[in-house]
Formats: structure tokens, sequence, C-alpha cells
């Protein structure tokens, strides 16, 4: 029976790159010359720490972060941005959460969404990720264009297709 995977991952070397960029660009730029502004990854708890003097030049490099996660390719739909917290002398800081792998309830929507859709398909949750079966290759392709026509609001990829 053909089967494929619903997953919600982030590319980590794009993130990398991305990241890179970012620094690079800091760097750079005339705006930010002289100022301590900081973009720091966790690669390990999927997080990216900035840092500056003030919320204006935290915004500032919010927004080149954001600029080359796009262009890289990831998806904006997995990187939830943390409200900025300001330190009594003046800092701030704010934090950049990725999620990896979809979460027990955002995938049991999903699931019931494709039950609801009708097609004669099997969905089951295994780890983070959903096990998609069918009798024939075009139910299949009704559930990928059913869930790229929804909103999930987080990125989903389909793979693992197998006949």
């Amino acid at each position: 029976m053909p089967s494929f995977d619903i997953t919600s991952e982030v590319d980590k070397q794009e993130l990398d790159n991305a990241i890179n960029q970012a620094v690079k660009e800091l760097a750079t730029r005339f705006d930010f010359k002289g100022s301590t502004a900081r973009i720091e990854l966790d690669a390990k708890e999927s997080k990216i720490k900035l840092t500056a003097e003030d919320a204006s030049r935290v915004r500032g490099v919010h927004d080149i972060v954001i600029g080359k996660l796009s262009k890289r390719g990831v998806d904006l739909r997995n990187v939830e941005s943390k409200d900025a917290t300001i330190s009594p002398l003046g800092h701030a800081t704010q934090e950049l959460l990725i999620k990896q792998g979809l979460d027990g309830e955002k995938a049991k929507e999903i699931v019931r969404a494709i039950k609801d859709k009708g097609l004669k398909v099997q969905s089951t949750l295994q780890e983070r990720q959903i096990r998609v079966t069918g009798k024939n290759r075009d139910d299949l392709q009704a559930v990928i264009a059913f869930c790229r026509s929804k909103n999930f609001e987080v990125g989903l990829a389909f793979g693992n297709f197998r006949d």
C-alpha cells in the first residue's frame, strides 16, 4: 500500500547558513557600527538569541535574521518570536524558537482534518510525524493537495513516499 509522511522540520544546515549570513551583515552594516548587538544560535535547543543595547536595535537585528531565514527557504511559520525583554540597564534580548516536528495538538488537528475530508486513507501519528497510507496514489495526492490548501500554522513537508 502506498504511503507518505507529513513532517514539520527545519533544515539545520539552512538555519546555520542563514544565521552566519545575518552575523556577517550585522558586522558590516553602518547603523550597527560600534554596537554590541549579537546573534547566537543554540542548535541543541533550536533557539536563536538576539541581544543589543536597546529595543530598537533588537528589532533591527530581528528584521535581519528574519530576512535571512526567509531568503534561505526556512518556513517562517516554524519560527516563533518571543517578546523582547529589557533589563534595568537598558540591554534588550529576544529569543526566536525554532519548532521541530509536529507537536501533539497540531498533529491531532491535521489527522482530524484529513479524516473529516472523507478520503479513503488512514493517518496515524508516529512520534513527531504523521504516516498516511491509502490504496492508491491518487488518494495520497489528494491528501497532499488538501494539506497544502489548508493553513495549519506550521510549515508542512511531505516525504518518504512509497508505493
